[in-house]
C-alpha cells in the first residue's frame, strides 16, 4: 500500500477514480492485523488501488466524511464523491469482495 495525501485522494475523487483507502493509526494492534490482511488481498487486485492514511494526519477528512474508527477502509468507486466505509475486518476473503465490488466494475 501507498501513501496518499488529502490533496492527492480528492483529486483522485474527483477524477472518478476508483480506489480504496486504508485508515490506521501507528500504534493500533487492531491495525496491524487489518494491514496484513489488506498486504494479502492487495496482491490479488490491480495495482494503484489501494492507498493507506495515517488518521491523525487527515483530521479534515475524517471529519467530511464522518470517520468513527480505525482501522478502516474507505471505498471510493469512482462514479459517487461519498465513500463506502468498512470497519470490519473479519478477512482477507471479507477486504477483497467489498473492494472488487466497487473498484473492479
Amino acid at each position: 500500500m501507498k501513501p496518499i495525501t488529502s490533496k492527492m485522494l480528492m483529486r483522485s475523487v474527483w477524477e472518478g477514480v476508483p480506489q480504496a483507502v486504508f485508515i490506521y493509526t501507528p500504534l493500533c494492534g487492531t491495525c496491524a492485523a487489518a494491514r496484513r490482511m489488506l498486504e494479502i488481498a492487495e496482491h490479488l487486485l490491480p495495482a494503484d488501488i489501494l492507498f493507506e492514511m495515517n488518521i491523525h494526519d487527515i483530521p479534515e477528512l475524517v471529519q467530511q466524511f464522518q470517520i468513527s474508527s480505525v482501522p478502516a477502509v474507505m471505498i471510493f468507486d469512482g462514479q459517487q464523491d461519498v465513500p463506502k466505509m468498512v470497519y470490519r475486518m473479519s478477512s482477507v476473503e471479507h477486504l477483497l469482495n467489498e473492494i472488487r465490488k466497487a473498484v473492479l466494475k
